[in-house]
C-alpha cells in the first residue's frame, strides 16, 4: 500500500496545497514519526511544536537527517515547496503569506496566543488567509486547546482536518480539544500509526 502511494505521489503536481501540523507534549516524537514514514515528494508541510526557541533548530535538523523530507527551522521569507517542511522557530509564530504565485513564511513577535508563541491557531489561521486552494490541518498530541478553534476555521472553510486519537497520544488535550470544538469528526480522529497514509492520500487527491 504504502509503496503504490509513493509511485503514485511521484507524478502528482504538488502544487497550491499544503499540509499544516500542531503539536504540544509528545509532539516531537509524534512528528518524528510522521516525516519518517512520508516519502520525499509531498506538499510543503508547515509545523509549529510548542517548543522553547533554544530546541528549535537543533529538532529541525534531528529530523532533516532522519527523514527523506528536507527538514528546517523556518526563516524569515521562507518559500514553501514540495519536499520541504518548515519548523516554526521557538518564541515567533509562523505567519503563511502569499506572494504571487509563491506562499511565504512570515515570522513575528506579536504576543502569546492561547499562551503559545508560537500559536497553533495563528498558524491554522494563516493557511485560511493566504488563499491557498487546498490544504489539510493535524492537530497532534498536545496539552490543552491551541489549534482547536483554528482547526475548526479550517473546516467551516473546506479544508480537510485531522486529529490524533487518545490511545496513541502521549497527552490527548489537544486533538480533544478539536473533536470538543467540532473541527474533527470521529472517522478524522486517527491512531499515529495511520497518520502518514493519510497525509499521503490528501497529497493524491485531485482539486
Amino acid at each position: 500500500m504504502e509503496r503504490r502511494l509513493l509511485g503514485q505521489a511521484r507524478r502528482i503536481a504538488l502544487t497550491d496545497r499544503l499540509i499544516a501540523i500542531g503539536a504540544s507534549a509528545g509532539g516531537p516524537q509524534a512528528i518524528e514519526f510522521v516525516l519518517r514514514n512520508l516519502p520525499a515528494v509531498m506538499p510543503p508541510i508547515v509545523i509549529v511544536q510548542h517548543m522553547p526557541e533554544v530546541f528549535t533548530l537543533a529538532f529541525a535538523r534531528r529530523l532533516d537527517e532522519l527523514c527523506t523530507l528536507t527538514v528546517r527551522e523556518a526563516a524569515q521569507g521562507d518559500l514553501l515547496k514540495p519536499g520541504l517542511v518548515l519548523i516554526a522557530p521557538g518564541g515567533k509564530h509562523l505567519i503563511l503569506r502569499r506572494l504571487a504565485t509563491d506562499f511565504v513564511v512570515q515570522l513575528d513577535d506579536n504576543p502569546p496566543y492561547n499562551r503559545h508563541r508560537p500559536s497553533v491557531d495563528v498558524l491554522f489561521r494563516s493557511v485560511i488567509a493566504c488563499g491557498v486552494a487546498s490544504a489539510l490541518g493535524l492537530v497532534l498530541t498536545g496539552m490543552g486547546n491551541d489549534g482547536a478553534q483554528g482547526l475548526c476555521e479550517m473546516r467551516e472553510h473546506g479544508f480537510a482536518t485531522l486529529a490524533q486519537d487518545e490511545g496513541s497520544s502521549m497527552v490527548w488535550g489537544m486533538p480533544r480539544a478539536a473533536k470538543l470544538a467540532g473541527a474533527v469528526d470521529e472517522r478524522d480522529i486517527l491512531s499515529l500509526e495511520s497518520i502518514p497514509s493519510a497525509l499521503q492520500r490528501f497529497a493524491l487527491q485531485k482539486k
